[in-house]
């Protein structure tokens, strides 16, 4: 396994390279070791909760977080197709708030990306359809999810060439601006 910033300048937000055991029958890989992921990332997080969402291409869901004290972290894996996911830095006085990490994610590489808690986290479905899980260190409360404007300007998020016009919920399309 390789633990590593996603992008030098908010090195909170990691990339996750499991290892991956390939053969003639396929492959095999652990997708979460607690004493791994803690040894390589010096981060001691508990995960409460397990999500999976499928989408088909084109569809674009986030910016989401949770405000505290029910922010996520959140560990993000595709188990199947491709997607171009993005974490945002949201943390009020931070030095990097605005700040964006983005990498692919697929059903290939199976790398995955640790959004820390006060990040926002969207993505956008790239193949057919797309399977995306991801644990989080805090339950789901809806008092405290929040969403941002996943094109605005204040963030310059680099969207991939190929996204034309997202298929987006009526709650992202109408998400407000950062400011």
């Amino acid at each position: 396994m390789l633990v590593e910033p996603v992008d030098p300048s908010i090195p909170e937000v990691l990339r996750v390279e499991p290892d991956v055991h390939r053969d003639d029958r396929g492959f095999f890989l652990e997708t979460f070791n607690a004493h791994r992921f803690s040894e390589l990332s010096g981060l001691d997080v508990e995960f409460v909760q397990d999500n999976h969402s499928r989408s088909v291409r084109g569809v674009l869901r986030g910016i989401h977080y949770q405000v505290r004290p029910h922010s996520q972290g959140k560990l993000v894996r595709c188990a199947t197709g491709r997607v171009f996911d993005v974490a945002v830095d949201l943390r009020e006085g931070s030095p990097t708030l605005g700040g964006w990490a983005a990498m692919m994610l697929d059903d290939e590489n199976h790398n995955q990306i640790w959004v820390p808690p006060g990040f926002g986290h969207g993505f956008v479905v790239l193949s057919d359809v797309a399977d995306v899980c991801y644990k989080t260190t805090t339950f789901y409360h809806a008092e405290s999810e929040r969403v941002v404007s996943w094109d605005d300007a204040a963030f310059g998020i680099e969207w991939p060439s190929e996204m034309d016009d997202p298929i987006l919920s009526e709650r992202d399309r109408n998400a407000p601006s950062f400011a």
